[in-house]
């Protein structure tokens, strides 16, 4: 039995739908979860305006500028919780464990101007940052943005992964 993912993805403005497919978006986080052997969980994924992620930025790290993406791990325990029982041809009806990993916010903003300053096609760089925050989600973290820093090490394998089975 697969695990099965319950992903919320939400645009500030509508005309950013056309930026994040949202099919698009589950189909990177869900293969990423896959390439885990991630249990079945809860996210969400909201895209944003830079004005929006600084106002966050400031709010939750004193950091009064944009970034390309936040991460807002889960931190509360929520005992004896399951999702409504999941039935299976030809199963008993089980309750399924949901891990709650949290909320992710993307500034498309600052995606663009990331794509171009790295010299890569903007898919890649949402497909990036989608895999980055999922890590940190699931309790990963690096001291610098050194590329030798063992967490954007697997970010670098998973994205070429993703993009591997896309082809």
């Amino acid at each position: 039995m697969s695990a099965t993912h319950f992903i919320d993805v939400s645009y500030e403005e509508e005309a950013y739908r056309l930026e994040a497919d949202e099919q698009k978006v589950l189909s990177i986080l869900t293969k990423t979860l896959d390439l885990l052997n991630q249990a079945s969980c809860e996210l969400s994924v909201s895209f944003v305006s830079d004005a929006t992620i600084q106002g966050l930025n400031k709010e939750y790290r004193s950091k009064d500028e944009p970034t390309d993406i936040l991460s807002f791990a889960q931190q509360d325990e929520v005992e004896d919780f399951s999702w409504p029982e999941v039935q299976y041809e030809g199963e008993e009806s089980l309750p399924e464990e949901v891990e709650v990993l949290g909320d992710m916010v993307i500034s498309l903003d600052t995606l663009k101007r990331n794509a171009q300053s790295f010299s890569v096609e903007e898919e890649e760089e949402l497909t990036r940052l989608l895999i980055h925050g999922l890590l940190h989600l699931l309790g990963e973290d690096h001291e610098s943005n050194d590329m030798h820093e063992p967490m954007l090490i697997k970010q670098e394998q998973l994205l070429n992964q993703v993009r591997g089975s896309k082809r």
